[in-house]
């Protein structure tokens, strides 16, 4: 679909921008930083969303996206706001959306 690239570019920058705000914030920042969490939960909670407006094509031509745990992630961080668990938060944003930035990079080149 012409809008998946629309999408893949929203996955991207809302990665990369939740990478660019941990910067030079350490683990102890971020559990003694309440809108810091927040900002990061959200940002994640963009990139699943635009995620599942990727066409289930785009995910099937693309298999090394964890398509189903980055939609997943949203969906937690939606629906069971309650019991978000920050550390996990936190271990996506500083380990796994540096990879994807990097795959999302290369889709992304290819698309235009």
């Amino acid at each position: 679909m012409k809008d998946d690239i629309v999408y893949f570019k929203h996955m991207f920058r809302y990665a990369q921008k939740a990478i660019e705000i941990t910067g030079d914030k350490s683990r102890f920042d971020y559990d003694n930083d309440l809108v810091l969490r927040l900002a990061l939960t959200h940002l994640v909670q963009i990139v699943g969303e635009a995620a599942s407006l990727v066409s289930i094509q785009k995910h099937s031509e693309y298999p090394d996206i964890p398509w189903k745990n980055i939609i997943g992630m949203r969906h937690r961080i939606v629906h069971n706001y309650i019991n978000i668990k920050y550390e996990v938060v936190w271990k996506v944003v500083t380990e796994e959306l540096p990879l994807l930035v990097g795959e999302l990079e290369k889709i992304i080149l290819l698309l235009e």
